[in-house]
């Protein structure tokens, strides 16, 4: 696979996206943007560490305990950033550090102090701001620097000093500049995509029964990381049987049935960007008619909500449109009864579903961006989102036996363009029939390897 997408984002690019956000400031205001700490995961250990995707949106620096400061004053936007001085006894047991002297260069930011001044330079720096952007409760840590530089300002107002009269919270800014993204971010985001195909593949060519949940999880893990993904986009989901009902099941340790369907929810995440797909498909390598059926009413769901995916529509549009399909299988299978419009009105479908079509996809899985009130917000092109529909046959539920602990989620990534859409994650097959085929030739090419 080409690689050559791994470092695409010129440092220029993060530039410009300060310049754009410091064009949208009230004229002599200041923005602060805080990094993530490391998080003690036990004792003298931490987990590796993952910096914000605010932080690193706009900065593309990837070390803890780092401050960002944009003021606009006229025309001219400036940044300063506050970063972990060099330490060639901590860089000898803990890694490299950018350092201060570095930071401009490297970072193409106007000014850098280390993080142990912004105590004393944060409050000269503000002082005379009409405003202060900032967002609370993201970063503790920095809401406490804040408010420490907010109340010296205001403490010496006698020596001249002046505190922003007006606190602002930058996210509806940098969210909307979020949801589009930049050549350079889609070209992450299709290595992304196809990353968590192979993946996936891999998943369904390793399933059999009597494995376990984990042991599958862990040939995602094995493929991410083969191709440069060090890390999943969240956690996986990998859930056989009835556990296939739970949206959110990552505990990942039963054993896989034979007869059973099992779903994978799982994403690679790829310099920074996140890729998220599922795909349902059976332990042993055949559907029944019955997991077939359910299985196809998704699938028919997915691919007509992905053709109404293009500018002009909204999720909301193409989510009635699954609801119509979903509805209408389910009441020719004899699960559930009524008409589909009056069904819809009712909600009688959220038994069967009960989340969302889709969401925003980039830097967070679940990315940044209005929705708009009732996710109607019209698609535009550079936006990307998943397609997710879904049906979910619990064992509580009063259905036919035969459909019972059946779940069903077929999930792609989707890039809007200028005349419609493209697939990110068309890599992996979500034909009931090409699924299929892809586990018996692994069956096949298990059977003629040579055993000791």
């Amino acid at each position: 696979m080409d690689l050559s997408y791994k470092s695409a984002i010129d440092v220029t690019e993060f530039q410009q996206r300060r310049v754009r956000l410091g064009a949208q400031l009230q004229n002599h205001s200041a923005l602060l943007v805080f990094s993530n700490q490391e998080q003690r995961r036990n004792n003298s250990n931490t987990y590796p560490f993952r910096q914000d995707s605010y932080f690193w949106y706009l900065t593309g620096f990837n070390e803890p305990d780092s401050a960002l400061l944009i003021q606009r004053h006229d025309d001219t936007t400036t940044a300063t950033v506050f970063l972990r001085p060099s330490d060639p006894l901590m860089e000898t047991w803990n890694g490299r550090r950018l350092g201060v002297d570095n930071a401009p260069g490297k970072l193409l930011i106007d000014n850098a102090f280390s993080i142990d001044e912004i105590a004393t330079q944060l409050p000269k720096l503000l002082s005379g701001a009409t405003a202060l952007y900032h967002a609370p409760d993201l970063q503790p840590w920095g809401d406490d620097i804040t408010h420490a530089a907010l109340r010296h300002l205001r403490e010496h107002a006698r020596q001249g000093l002046k505190a922003p009269a007006t606190l602002i919270d930058w996210r509806p800014l940098v969210d909307e500049m979020r949801l589009f993204k930049s050549p350079a971010e889609i070209a992450l985001m299709q290595q992304a995509g196809q990353i968590t195909a192979l993946g996936h593949i891999r998943a369904m060519k390793a399933a059999r029964a009597n494995r376990f949940e984990y042991e599958l999880e862990s040939e995602l893990l094995h493929e991410f990381t083969r191709f440069g993904a060090r890390f999943p986009s969240y956690n996986s989901i990998v859930a056989s049987g009835e556990n296939a009902c739970i949206l959110h099941y990552t505990e990942n340790e039963s054993p896989l049935r034979d007869g059973d369907l099992v779903m994978i929810d799982a994403g690679a995440e790829f310099a920074m960007y996140a890729g998220d797909i599922s795909r349902t498909f059976p332990v042993n390598g055949r559907f029944s008619p019955e997991q077939r059926a359910i299985y196809d009413i998704v699938l028919r769901a997915e691919k007509r909500a992905i053709e109404l995916y293009v500018p002009g529509n909204s999720i909301k549009q193409a989510n009635l449109e699954v609801l119509r399909i979903m509805l209408s299988g389910l009441i020719e299978l004899g699960i559930i009864q009524g008409e589909v419009e009056q069904l819809i009105e009712e909600k009688a479908y959220l038994p069967f579903y009960m989340h969302g079509l889709g969401h925003w996809l980039g830097l967070d899985v679940h990315d940044v961006g209005d929705y708009g009130c009732e996710r109607d917000r019209t698609f535009e092109p550079n936006m990307v989102l998943t397609v997710e529909p879904g049906l979910y046959l619990s064992e509580k539920l009063d259905i036919p036996a035969q459909y019972k602990g059946i779940g069903v989620r077929i999930e792609d990534n989707i890039l809007i363009t200028e005349t419609g859409n493209k697939i990110l994650t068309a890599a992996v097959p979500k034909e009931a029939d090409d699924i299929e085929r892809l586990m018996q030739s692994a069956e096949t090419s298990d059977a003629q390897q040579p055993t000791l």
